[in-house]
């Protein structure tokens, strides 16, 4: 398979890589871009995908939680520019959809759109606004959360809606969920997860595959560094603890006191609040992540213009 100067260009951003480094990965791994980074990672040429790439689209992320706090809605919704994502009517559809969305039990946008918003449904009110604002609009992804009494759902949206969070906790004790000291730890828990990005809960999510090719990837470092063959699986599995660190929420360092692993900050304020508390899950969106944004060559446009007239 070929490869282009954009694949080049897009595999530098993602590992901090040379630009030779990276045309011999692309080379070796004939144009795939994921074996790429695995191969310079190998090498010893990139961060663990903590540089990876994100082509942002126009849009914003933004939630709704009820005023209970017992269920909640993360939506992104997408537009072509960002002139069109800052006015006051694509924010005010974009809250209006996440409102809405949380009183959906299914959480599927297809589902979602059908849903009723002031007499017509989400997906005749998009249709609308893209005929009155002159751009393509698009729900493109929801997260919910609807947790029981002894429960909060508890969200974070970063600037405009740039990075959405949405965080579900549990605790045996309901009237704690009412109290400043949990919702504080509930505003910073949603705040760490928008800042340190953890893709699971815990390292029982972590699909074993994923495991092995780190073990795989510590080990092709460990020869490369002269190590023993007999000692690299000693010493690559005594290395997950740092990749289960950077990927798994319970495992990471509080954000705003690093010396204190997730797990631990749960256990110390349950005890100073005299119940337990519990994240059972979260979801975090970035706006255009994974969606790749047309680039514009405004000096050609311009000059063909010109050569018109």
């Amino acid at each position: 398979m070929a490869f282009t100067a954009q694949d080049v260009k897009t595999l530098r951003e993602k590992t901090g890589a040379g630009m030779m480094d990276c045309k011999k990965a692309l080379d070796a791994s004939s144009g795939d871009m994921d074996k790429a980074v695995e191969f310079l990672r190998k090498q010893g040429l990139a961060a663990a995908s903590k540089k990876a790439g994100r082509i942002a689209a126009e849009g914003a992320v933004r939630s709704y939680v009820s005023e209970d706090g017992k269920t909640g809605a993360l939506v992104e919704v997408n537009c072509e520019t960002d002139f069109v994502a800052k006015t006051d009517d694509f924010l005010a559809l974009v809250d209006s959809i996440a409102k809405v969305a949380a009183t959906s039990v299914q959480g599927d946008v297809d589902a979602v759109l059908k849903l009723d918003l002031n007499g017509s449904s989400i997906e005749q009110h998009i249709t609308e606004a893209v005929a009155r604002i002159g751009e393509k609009i698009t729900l493109r992804r929801i997260g919910l959360f609807q947790v029981p009494t002894h429960g909060q759902v508890v969200s974070y949206i970063h600037g405009a809606g740039s990075i959405g969070v949405l965080v579900s906790l549990a605790t045996g004790n309901a009237e704690v969920t009412q109290g400043t000291e949990f919702k504080e730890l509930g505003s910073d828990l949603a705040m760490h997860v928008a800042a340190v990005a953890p893709k699971y809960l815990t390292k029982d999510e972590v699909p074993q595959d994923a495991i092995l090719k780190e073990i795989d990837i510590y080990k092709e470092i460990l020869r490369k560094e002269g190590k023993k063959e007999e000692m690299l699986d000693k010493i690559a599995e005594g290395k997950l603890g740092k990749f289960f660190e950077d990927i798994c929420l319970l495992n990471q360092p509080f954000v705003k006191e690093s010396k204190l692993k997730v797990e631990k900050l749960l256990e110390e304020k349950g005890k100073a609040l005299g119940t337990s508390i519990a994240i059972q899950g979260f979801h975090r969106f970035v706006l255009g992540e994974g969606i790749e944004k047309k680039q514009e060559d405004f000096a050609t446009e311009v000059m063909s213009q010109v050569n018109k007239s």
